[in-house]
């Protein structure tokens, strides 16, 4: 890994040393080493955002360390379904249809189990995509083999972007 990656692991490492930091400076009375450690801990705390961040335009998401995914095409054709669903559901209150508001709403709740079964598998295919990046990277290190190690790099990469990407969509649900 790069400095120029940002990294979860890394942002939790410099946030307990600046923490260190912090509290032996404020403890010995070196305001200096209690400021160093301060800013350590807010560079980690941003390292932590940028790690988690990530971009997504449709069904696609791009993260700050390169990873690239796709959605499991359930979760589109689930909130697909939702969109239509709550369409016919509205349409059938508006005109006293119950058949089309049943509809609707049956279409409607299918929909929610397609996007959660689509984000399930995307959360774990990303989970295993890291774990196999770390450790196929690792073995690859001890080895000596940069080709392995850049190619589990990017495993690990658009796994973490996979997982980042369903955990926000959960995310998003979860607070709506």
């Amino acid at each position: 890994m790069s400095d120029k990656e940002s990294s979860t692991l890394k942002s939790y490492v410099d946030s307990a040393t600046g923490a260190a930091q912090s509290a032996l400076g404020s403890l010995t009375g070196n305001t200096e080493n209690q400021a160093k450690g301060e800013a350590n801990k807010d560079k980690a705390a941003s390292e932590k955002d940028a790690s988690n961040t990530i971009g997504k335009i449709g069904p696609y998401a791009v993260s700050s360390s390169g990873g690239i995914s796709s959605d499991d095409p359930r979760r589109t054709e689930g909130s697909y379904n939702q969109t239509v669903g709550s369409a016919k559901e509205m349409v059938g209150n508006a005109f006293g249809a119950e058949g089309l508001k049943k509809e609707g709403q049956q279409q409607n709740a299918e929909g929610k189990g397609m996007e959660a079964e689509g984000q399930l598998a995307d959360y774990g295919s990303g989970m295993k995509d890291r774990v196999q990046g770390t450790v196929g990277g690792m073995a690859a290190g001890v080895t000596g083999d940069r080709e392995k190690q850049e190619k589990y790099q990017m495993q690990h990469d658009d796994g973490k972007t996979q997982l980042r990407s369903a955990e926000q969509d959960i995310q998003k649900q979860a607070d709506a």
